[in-house]
């Protein structure tokens, strides 16, 4: 862990971020609890329902509210720029997390010369972490492809969850890019067999496999794929059941196809005890369509789950290639029906895959590890901002 020796004490930080629900909340306020204890001074910016979920104040930060939209709103947006320029000038450096939110710190903290995408160097330092990658085409590709030149032309310094977003900063002539390490927060342990009998019992899986999914339910998710997979797996003896656990904007289309289909899927909404469900689950599966460091990976692996992923974004590297998992192609329900077939036929192959998981689970970064390696990268930058010196003292 840094010291205070290091530079962070009194170290003035501004994490960023937009609409989140999972990952990204729960990654900055992880960021932010563990800066906040090396001594620095932390404020969040972004939507007051962020704050609702994830307590960033409850971590020490201070949390200023910004609303950042999901979608463009011109309107919103400008307003947004405007607020952020107030919280943000006299910030050591600022991070935003997400296309979006990174696009509009850039606004906020750069000067802007005549012409489109004429952004110049802020004079505060800006890093941004892009957690997601466009996988929508249309005009939606269109508007996000001008974010992310505006992020690569605007940002001190881009990370990236997957080598697939570092390289597409790169070719966008990004100033720095980087690896983001997003570690999942570490578990309270393993829960006992009594717990995960009672679960699969409350689940109506006592008898019978269960295959567990967490995620939003959302298109990046792939979960029309899991119920196209899952009228093969409802033809087996006895019949699998599979757990979806997760709300999203998807919800009301998956539970109506769900009992119109009559499929082996059950539908339990957001819920708090996921580490306990992967313990009385016997395989877990991510269809998503793409994916960066998805925590729930990370979870499964820490679980020693056999798991069947998609080979998409930075699952591949998170699983080894594929040494801790089965992976398939995204949007091939066949190739995911067969995969899970195996593992629910091979006991043997199911064995191998939970204990290459919790092999794999030891090579993960640490809570600790991703905040002392952005404390290097924020003083970095610090040193080197454009205007050579630390920004008069402020309320941040």
């Amino acid at each position: 862990m840094m010291s205070d020796k290091s530079g962070l004490d009194g170290l003035r930080v501004a994490l960023v971020l937009g609409t989140s629900a999972g990952g990204v909340g729960r990654h900055v306020r992880s960021l932010a609890r563990g800066l906040v204890a090396r001594g620095a001074r932390v404020v969040v910016c972004g939507p007051a329902a962020t704050e609702d979920l994830f307590g960033f104040a409850a971590a020490g930060a201070r949390f200023a509210e910004v609303d950042l939209a999901d979608r463009p709103r011109p309107v919103s947006d400008a307003r947004a720029v405007a607020r952020l320029r107030k919280v943000l000038k006299d910030a050591d450096v600022v991070h935003a997390h997400g296309l979006r939110a990174g696009a509009l710190a850039v606004a906020a903290t750069a000067g802007v010369a005549p012409g489109p995408l004429r952004l110049s160097r802020g004079r505060v330092p800006l890093v941004v972490t892009l957690h997601n990658a466009v996988i929508t085409g249309g005009r939606t590709a269109a508007v996000y492809g001008a974010l992310e030149r505006v992020v690569a032309r605007g940002a001190a310094a881009v990370l990236g969850v997957s080598p697939d977003l570092e390289e597409r900063m790169r070719e966008l002539g990004a100033r720095r890019v980087g690896h983001a390490l997003v570690p999942s927060p570490a578990s309270a342990g393993e829960p006992g067999p009594d717990v995960r009998a009672g679960l699969r019992a409350e689940l109506g899986a006592a008898d019978r496999p269960l295959i567990l999914t967490v995620g939003r339910l959302a298109e990046q998710k792939g979960l029309p794929t899991l119920l196209d997979a899952s009228e093969g797996w409802g033809g087996r003896t006895p019949r699998p059941l599979v757990v979806i656990v997760g709300d999203g904007p998807l919800e009301e289309r998956l539970r109506a196809r769900v009992d119109a289909e009559d499929l082996p899927v059950l539908l339990t909404g957001r819920r708090s005890d996921v580490p306990a469900l992967l313990a009385a689950a016997d395989i877990a599966v991510v269809p998503s369509v793409w994916e960066g460091q998805p925590l729930i990976v990370q979870e499964i692996l820490r679980a020693g789950r056999p798991l069947v992923a998609t080979r998409v974004g930075g699952i591949p590297v998170m699983v080894g290639e594929g040494d801790a998992a089965l992976l398939v192609p995204p949007n091939d329900a066949q190739e995911l029906e067969r995969a899970v077939a195996r593992v629910l036929d091979d006991p043997a192959l199911a064995v191998r895959l939970g204990a290459a998981a919790a092999q794999r689970a030891t090579a993960l970064p640490t809570e600790d590890e991703a905040v002392d390696e952005l404390g290097e990268l924020y003083l970095d930058l610090k040193k080197d901002r454009p205007d050579g010196n630390r920004a008069p003292a402020s309320r941040v």
